[in-house]
């Protein structure tokens, strides 16, 4: 299974690049994605109602500001979708925080901390790693190294 990287915008680019960098050095397929739950909708829910036929195990979303990506692509999946919140605007990502974690019961949004994607990836390979055994392998040779 591979990942699905989305952002709602090409300059949230930077700041999505630590998780791809992350699911590289675990060698975990992925595709990369610009939509907007705002200007794109329809794109949004055709894309989150394919993913799984379309072979991902596991959707990140990055968004700033009003951050409503990861919400609307939960809202149109049943894949474990995990939130990025960007830290675009004035208030430093704490709106897109808020946006991102206060989901309604029935529909959540997994959030990790502002710009932090690369925890976001780590997150997505041990849902991965529930049943891929080399990816099972690859976070355990990589905590091991953690304590190093």
């Amino acid at each position: 299974m591979k990942v699905a990287i989305l952002m709602g915008s090409d300059k949230d680019m930077p700041k999505m690049e630590p998780a791809m960098a992350v699911l590289d050095s675990f060698d975990i397929g992925h595709e990369v994605h610009v939509m907007s739950a705002h200007r794109t909708p329809e794109k949004v829910a055709s894309f989150a109602q394919a993913a799984r036929a379309n072979g991902f195990g596991v959707i990140i979303c990055g968004a700033g500001k009003a951050a409503h990506l990861a919400g609307a692509v939960a809202a149109h999946s049943t894949l474990p979708v995990i939130g990025v919140p960007i830290s675009a605007g004035g208030l430093g990502g704490v709106d897109a925080l808020y946006s991102t974690v206060q989901m309604p019961t029935g529909i959540p949004v997994a959030t990790v901390a502002i710009d932090s994607s690369a925890n976001a990836a780590y997150l997505a390979a041990s849902i991965l790693s529930i049943s891929n055994q080399a990816v099972t392998d690859r976070l355990d040779r990589y905590r091991e190294g953690l304590k190093e």
